[in-house]
């Protein structure tokens, strides 16, 4: 007997509900599985639900992994489901303000390459420990590009450098 059999049959969780919910947990065992150790040591889990992801790495056989897949949805049942949620909840925000981040970025490769003296004077002054000289080398060589239809070699180049200027 289950904890939900206790429960009034109009108040249980219909078969396919928990059906839906056990693959909502195997689908966060799959992004847990997804990443690197470094990545997965900021979720509270288990050392059982540890062992079972680093298992499924050794799993070949495709039904064999299928299994296995429900097995660590069925450990998923047992974990600080809130704790893990929030933890993926903040890597997303991570990722969007570094997305956020290289959009800017490429607006000002963008900004450098199309306005030139303007744009690199405005670009000094958000960042004064830009080398100016490698920046406007970077500049002429990637509008040479640009302007002879050539791969934009200098213009990752010129990311690189701004990137690395703006510290990211």
């Amino acid at each position: 007997m289950t904890q939900d059999d206790s429960l009034p049959a109009d108040e249980r969780p219909s078969k396919s509900q928990l059906k839906r919910e056990m693959h909502a947990l195997q689908a966060l065992g799959e992004r847990l599985i997804a990443m690197n150790e470094a990545e997965r040591a900021r979720f509270p889990l288990s050392d059982e639900l540890l062992a079972a992801i680093e298992e499924t790495g050794r799993i070949r056989a495709r039904e064999a992994r299928r299994r296995h897949m429900q097995y660590v949805g069925k450990l998923m049942r047992r974990e600080d489901l809130d704790g893990i949620r929030a933890v993926f909840d903040e890597l997303d925000r991570e990722q969007l303000q570094r997305d956020h981040a290289f959009h800017r970025l490429e607006k000002w490769r963008d900004r450098l390459i199309d306005e030139g003296d303007d744009a690199v004077e405005a670009f000094v002054d958000a960042f004064p420990d830009t080398d100016r000289q490698a920046l406007r080398q970077l500049i002429r060589n990637a509008r040479r590009e640009r302007d002879q239809g050539k791969p934009p070699t200098n213009a990752r180049r010129l990311f690189k450098l701004i990137r690395d200027t703006a510290g990211l």
